[in-house]
């Protein structure tokens, strides 16, 4: 297995795939450390049947990334890949997905998504009913429980518990690795970006404040004279509610539905992932790897951007 060098041959075909834009057979290389040239091509030649070339995509944060190509019928071995130990995810890459380039909108869901806790876990465990509390989150995340009532039953076990736990959490709020960068980089190209969680509306608006997020959406949790009364207000965000929304914020700010993103980790994020152009399971439970278009299984929310760059690239060689 080989590269293609500068010949008069590989020019040819480079040639073809740039005036066809996304022919053949096409992969983004993503991980948290930038690989050498010879680290990269080593591996290539491993796992590559066929020629091969790459060119590498613009970092984002701590994100690197390669778009690899070959001929229609080339076949990249995922995973051998991994076991070569490089920390590489591989994504397949489909040329219909949003372009980064242009105005789009992303919407994603909050805990173990945006955040990497479960809010409601760690209230409950605050509040002294956290093992309770958790298992039942766990159940409904695999899409083993109805999720509204799973959620009405945890939310009853924290009556009343003290709000000052709310403020504590909002206090300590921690963010996914990446996501201020892809903020930053979606942004800049217009995009704008949301939350609907099935949390509550307390967490998703401080992380809306955190990281400058256009729209949050949660479930209210009713309280009274500082304590929490074990129940919700209001219409639950369930996974209907949240497929629903990415339709409606896309009318609303006049976005195309082809350019439309959504990524969440759990059963309940099902609906949104699939009524997206470009669904991402992140960190995702194996019901909804299923129903994505693309799965990152261990890098940060920054590795999002550079999907949508190799995604809409024209391949183009990288040279020696």
């Amino acid at each position: 297995m080989t590269h293609f060098q500068l010949s008069s041959i590989a020019s040819a075909l480079f040639s073809t795939l740039s005036h066809s834009q996304h022919a053949g057979a096409r992969w983004a290389l993503l991980a948290d450390a930038k690989l050498s040239q010879t680290q990269l091509e080593d591996a290539l030649n491993q796992c590559f049947s066929g020629d091969w070339g790459y060119r590498e995509l613009t970092p984002c944060g701590q994100a690197y990334g390669w778009l690899v190509s070959g001929a229609s019928d080339a076949k990249l071995d995922a995973h051998k890949l991994n076991g070569l130990g490089l920390a590489l995810e591989v994504v397949e890459l489909d040329a219909n997905w949003p372009k980064l380039s242009e105005p789009g909108l992303l919407l994603m869901d909050m805990d173990s998504t945006a955040i990497t806790i479960e809010c409601i876990d760690e209230l409950a465990a605050l509040a002294g009913v956290g093992e309770a509390v958790a298992s039942v989150t766990a159940a409904a995340m695999r899409g083993e429980l109805d999720f509204e009532q799973s959620l009405r039953a945890r939310v009853a076990k924290l009556e009343g518990a003290s709000t000052d736990y709310i403020d504590q959490l909002c206090a300590e709020l921690p963010l996914m690795p990446g996501i201020e960068a892809m903020v930053a980089r979606l942004k800049a190209h217009g995009w704008k970006l949301a939350v609907v969680s099935g949390g509550f509306m307390p967490f998703v608006e401080q992380l809306k404040k955190q990281v400058g997020l256009d729209d949050a959406m949660a479930n209210t949790l009713d309280m009274a004279e500082g304590k929490l009364l074990g129940s919700v207000s209001g219409v639950v965000v369930d996974a209907e509610y949240k497929a629903t929304q990415l339709s409606g914020l896309c009318q609303r700010w006049g976005i195309e539905p082809t350019q439309s993103i959504a990524i969440g980790d759990g059963a309940n994020d099902i609906q949104m992932i699939q009524a997206a152009q470009l669904g991402v399971a992140y960190h995702a439970k194996p019901k909804l790897v299923e129903a994505a278009n693309a799965s990152v299984a261990r890098l940060g929310l920054d590795s999002l951007p550079l999907l949508l760059e190799a995604a809409n690239l024209a391949f183009a060689p990288q040279s020696n």
